[in-house]
């Protein structure tokens, strides 16, 4: 592929995006490319650094209760939006509220996890420069939870219509969105701090080749997703170098148990966990690793990092013989033709690492114990994304969660209530969901780490995920600039710089 090179601007760094992005409507945006544009545009109360400590962005400080369930935030002076508003507590209480109102019908981040994992039940006005946010009852995560809500100014917002404003954010952070090319590229401009480049331009370059490419040619600064063959190329180029970082980023298959697809083909068959359980032992997630991806990995033995994870799991084999008899004792043995059963399996294309030939791979070892995996690969934005937000991917799904080391909760609340946006497999187990109280209101530490351990043992072993890896991410970088990529995919560019 000839790619033609051109001199970047030095006052504009460019990042090469592997998927496609759908709005600026912060109460929808569920994707982490999505996000990332965002939260250049949007600030946030207070935000999390990568080792998780609670650092001040809109708010320098914040009170909780006595009893955990009031959270009252103290705004700076002097703020404003990018059309001049000024932002108060108001404000703030409205983004919280708007969020919330079932009327918008919103399933992103902030409704469809943040809000159903931490029980928010409203926000309201304390005076101009404080805001009090209500939760159902105590949360030992909620003040990381909301580090991820964004913050926007009540009276444009009252002007637009949902969909002015999912396409023209007005938001409060050091960059406004100047241009959106949909499918092509976002430009955003420097409006505040902190901030060192004056435009950002996000390209969406679905092909990973072609984003090697442009690399190399000087057009784009940074590029996600970097496929493992490709890093020699880079780094030998003089041009860029990769940054291989261990990513957070669970990626398993999920088994949809919805009511719904428990009456396609084959979804009737993974409502039973001891089917479930027996695919645990179909698929070599090591060898995937190693081939498919480059390194070396243990496979997850559930929801959390291994740092925060049960100490006493030992992740599932790779045993097809095993699987085998376990389907067969499930009474689902091989028939004449040598199937056990017929099941849809989805997946998008081009969000991660490899992502298209893992789950090819996933497909040929499912099929080598029977079943006859009916695969569709879709367009990742505009066709799979919106069947997530729906919860209707399946009956078996491919995916990746993001991931955080500050807490085992924190990755656990992909599945805080039953009716959590982020529950994409309806899982409805009440030995997980009755649990979830006690051990958020629980007040000794080693009380509460032995009801997650209790959790994810049932997560092991009757779960509703086929248990993967944890995505390593692998970011080429332009020799041009200095930027250090955090490990859970939070594309942070304010501090990047140009080299010396």
């Amino acid at each position: 592929m000839m790619v033609a090179c051109a001199e970047q601007a030095e006052d504009t760094i460019v990042v090469g995006l592997s998927a496609d992005i759908t709005t600026f409507e912060h109460a929808m945006i569920s994707s982490r490319d999505n996000s990332n544009i965002a939260d250049h545009i949007f600030a946030s109360l207070f935000r999390l650094t990568p080792d998780g400590e609670h650092v001040p962005g809109l708010a320098h400080t914040l009170e909780i209760s006595d009893d955990g369930r009031t959270y009252v935030y103290a705004l700076n002076e002097g703020l404003t939006c990018h059309d001049g508003e000024a932002l108060t507590a108001e404000d703030v209480a409205y983004t919280f509220n708007r969020a919330a109102d079932p009327a918008n019908r919103f399933t992103g981040n902030t409704p469809g996890f943040v809000f159903t994992s931490i029980g928010f039940e409203g926000a309201e006005v304390v005076d101009d420069l404080r805001v009090q946010i209500n939760l159902a009852e105590r949360n030992p995560i909620a003040f990381g939870l909301l580090t991820e809500v964004h913050i926007h100014c009540k009276d444009a917002y009252e002007r637009m219509s949902l969909d002015e404003a999912a396409a023209n954010p007005i938001g409060s952070g050091p960059y406004r969105l100047a241009s959106w090319t949909r499918g092509s590229e976002v430009v955003l401009e420097k409006v505040g701090e902190p901030a060192n480049f004056q435009r950002i331009v996000w390209r969406i370059i679905p092909e990973a080749s072609t984003r090697t490419a442009e690399l190399i040619a000087g057009n784009v600064d940074v590029v996600m997703n970097v496929l493992p063959e490709q890093i020699e190329a880079i780094d030998g180029s003089g041009r860029a170098r990769v940054n291989a970082v261990s990513g957070t980023r669970r990626m398993y298959v999920g088994f949809n148990l919805s009511d719904e697809m428990a009456q396609q083909p084959g979804g009737d068959v993974i409502q039973d966990p001891a089917v479930r359980r027996a695919l645990q032992y179909a698929v070599d997630v090591p060898t995937i690793c190693r081939q498919l991806l480059g390194v070396e990995c243990e496979r997850a033995t559930g929801l959390v990092n291994p740092a925060n994870a049960h100490p006493g799991l030992e992740p599932y084999p790779y045993d097809p013989e095993r699987a085998e008899r376990l389907l067969d004792e499930a009474g689902w043995p091989r028939g004449a033709d040598g199937t056990r059963f017929t099941i849809r399996m989805q997946a998008g294309q081009g969000r991660y690492v490899n992502d298209v030939n893992v789950v090819l791979a996933i497909e040929q070892y499912l099929e080598d114990v029977g079943l006859d995996v009916d695969l569709e690969l879709m367009e990742w934005a505009s066709v799979y994304t919106p069947l997530l937000r729906e919860r209707r991917a399946g009956p078996l799904f491919f995916l990746g969660t993001g991931g955080g080391l500050w807490s085992p909760i924190y990755e656990m609340a992909d599945l805080a209530s039953v009716e959590s946006g982020t529950n994409y497999v309806n899982w409805d187990d009440p030995r997980w969901f009755d649990r979830w109280p006690d051990m958020v209101e629980a007040a000794d530490p080693a009380e509460q780490r032995a009801i997650i351990n209790e959790m994810l043992e049932l997560f092991y072993a009757d779960g509703p995920w086929l248990h993967l890896y944890f995505q390593p991410d692998f970011y080429g970088i332009s020799n041009r600039v200095e930027w250090e990529p955090r490990r859970d995919e939070h594309v942070e560019l304010f501090e990047a710089r140009l080299r010396p």
